[in-house]
């Protein structure tokens, strides 16, 4: 059949060879208007209007601007010794993070160390394990009632000020969770280093050590300054470790100050307490453009080719067992020191056959009602979350591949805004976007409603990172043979890259899910009494004195987080390049 078609003046009719070309290009461009349309919408409500939100309430409270008064706010003394802590242990709690991380970066990608795979894992786990477990862990471990240490008779003496309290023990923890940061960065440079320049090195006669201090590394300084930076961003925004090692001897940050103050004063300090915000946003903004400088470089620096890789020899076992003591040290031990605290009646009670108990388990899981509520609450608001941004992914990185490269790079940068800001700042938009009542919807201020709307703010970017890599890596010719077989946008979705995306929009959630089930600082000023989240409670009970409690809840989460790892492990081969480090 023919189509038929209107000539306007001064056009020529065109041949019925031709006439399915401006069917795909009007329909095509129908589609591109809406999807645009809604990506923009989405990414407005989710990453901008919090930020603008935040930045009207700390440079303009009354309606006015008025920077004097925002400057007298950061002036007083509380602030700046808060801000020279955060400062101070962010920056070295960065380095310490390359110390540890650059090696097992180095040994782990470019070498044929036996048993990688697993120490990488290993090596993530940190940074998959909430901030507020790793340091209680590290607490029961040193602590004057260890109960691991106890053990064996090495415990320090009662009494005795729990080493880890205070600033080194703060840098010591940033650098340990941090570490895997350094890892997955500069391992994704190392992975792109020629394997022929290091063979040319070799065969004139250099040692691998000096091929690695001369070419490898001055080669990859700017995935190591990347790296460094966004390990010093994530100091900055840390909560969970500064409220339990520095809180209890008053050393405090600014994400600590700004918690004293709300949970002090209330919104009364709302204008205050914004303006901290707006100090922590600078101060990891600045991290994140050195980063994105850093990365920017690091471009033009390498040709495609086969990844180098060097051979230890009789190094590859003596080597092997050093990370393995590594991992020991920083995460098997103080594992154990959890799991032993929670398996006591209480602090001071040696552990032996005769003391075990798992009536800390079943008190924080059966029998106390505001444990049963936390661990409902964040299932309930941790899996509700990974479900809205698991399905809205997939349309979202769909209208993303609309836009023109420079502005994918802008509207992912916008994306990744509220996940790169502290969790804290985030907290403190929240709470001022929804404390007034909204139209159609009221209040969401001490409801369960406003953590939900804050997890989805704060974790879109990390459920959009693993769908957009599988969208984008999709021909589009299948979608546009679609298109010109009359199909309607949505049903093209469901039919074509829907179930091709799957896989990594779950593997979206499953990160979303571990990295909310157990979170504190966005939680820690947005929950209200009913509504309290795991993070939330274990806090409470460490403060409370409870911290065989505490530790039995810690250990719960642990073990979530490694069943989630083992599952998307188990997905890794039908993932996108990249989503999973270790891989």
């Amino acid at each position: 059949m023919a189509v038929s078609q209107s000539i306007r003046p001064g056009e020529q009719p065109a041949s019925r060879d031709a006439g399915f070309l401006p069917i795909l290009w009007r329909k095509l461009r129908y589609d591109t208007r809406l999807s645009k349309l809604a990506v923009l919408v989405v990414i407005f409500l989710l990453s901008l209007v919090p930020v603008l939100r935040l930045m009207s309430t700390a440079i303009a409270p009354g309606g006015e601007v008025d920077l004097t008064a925002f400057a007298s706010r950061l002036a007083s003394p509380a602030v700046i010794r808060a801000t020279f802590n955060t400062l101070d242990t962010s920056f070295f709690g960065a380095l310490l993070a390359l110390v540890i991380g650059a090696p097992f970066a180095v040994a782990l990608s470019m070498t044929d160390l036996p048993g990688r795979r697993t120490l990488g894992f290993l090596l993530l786990l940190p940074l998959m394990i909430a901030p507020q477990v790793m340091a209680l862990s590290w607490l029961h471990l040193f602590g004057p009632s260890s109960t691991l240490l106890g053990a064996f008779n090495l415990s320090p003496l009662p009494g005795t000020a729990n080493p880890l309290l205070g600033r080194n023990g703060i840098i010591l923890l940033y650098a340990i969770q941090h570490a895997p940061i350094i890892f997955i960065t500069l391992r994704a440079g190392l992975m792109r280093v020629p394997r022929d320049l290091v063979e040319a090195a070799r065969s004139s006669g250099s040692s691998p050590l000096r091929v690695l201090l001369t070419i490898i590394l001055p080669m990859v300084r700017p995935y190591i300054v990347a790296a460094t930076a966004l390990a010093f961003v994530s100091g900055v925004g840390n909560f969970g470790i500064p409220a339990l090692l520095g809180m209890p001897v008053n050393y405090l940050t600014l994400t600590t100050l700004i918690y004293q103050r709300i949970s002090s004063f209330g919104p009364s300090v709302l204008p205050q307490v914004a303006a901290l915000s707006v100090l922590i946003a600078i101060l990891a903004l600045l991290g994140v453009t050195l980063q994105a400088l850093a990365m920017r470089r690091a471009g033009h620096r390498f040709t495609v080719g086969t990844p180098a890789r060097f051979t230890l020899g009789g190094w590859r076992l003596p080597l092997a067992l050093l990370g393995w003591v590594a991992i020991l040290f920083m995460l098997i031990l103080p594992v154990l020191a959890l799991v032993t605290t929670a398996l006591i009646p209480s602090f001071g009670v040696p552990l032996n056959w005769a003391t075990l108990t798992f009536s800390n388990f079943e008190e924080v899981l059966f029998r106390q009602a505001s444990t049963n509520r936390a661990f409902r609450n964040s299932t309930m608001l941790a899996g509700g979350t990974a479900l809205l941004l698991a399905f809205g992914a997939i349309p979202l990185a769909i209208g993303l591949e609309r836009f023109s490269r420079l502005s994918q790079r802008i509207l992912h940068g916008m994306i990744e805004l509220p996940y790169a800001l502290p969790g804290i700042v985030l907290a403190i938009a929240c709470i001022l976007l929804f404390l007034r009542p909204l139209p159609f919807i009221g209040s969401l201020y001490a409801t369960p409603w406003i953590i939900l709307a804050a997890y989805l703010m704060r974790f879109f970017a990390l459920a959009m990172k693993p769908v957009t890599a599988a969208v984008g890596q999709m021909s589009r010719d299948l979608d546009e043979a679609a298109a010109v077989s009359g199909a309607y946008p949505l049903r093209r979705m469901m039919t074509i890259i829907a179930p091709l995306a799957a896989p990594a929009a779950v593997a979206g959630a499953l990160l979303v899910f571990m990295s909310a089930f157990n979170e504190l600082t966005v939680s820690a000023l947005l929950w209200s009494s009913g509504n309290e989240t795991l993070g939330v409670v274990l806090f409470s009970l460490e403060e409370a004195g409870l911290g065989t409690q505490a530790a039995a809840i810690a250990v719960t989460t642990i073990v979530v987080v490694v069943v989630l790892l083992l599952v998307l492990d188990r997905l890794g081969r039908r993932l996108p390049a990249g989503v999973l480090p270790w891989r």
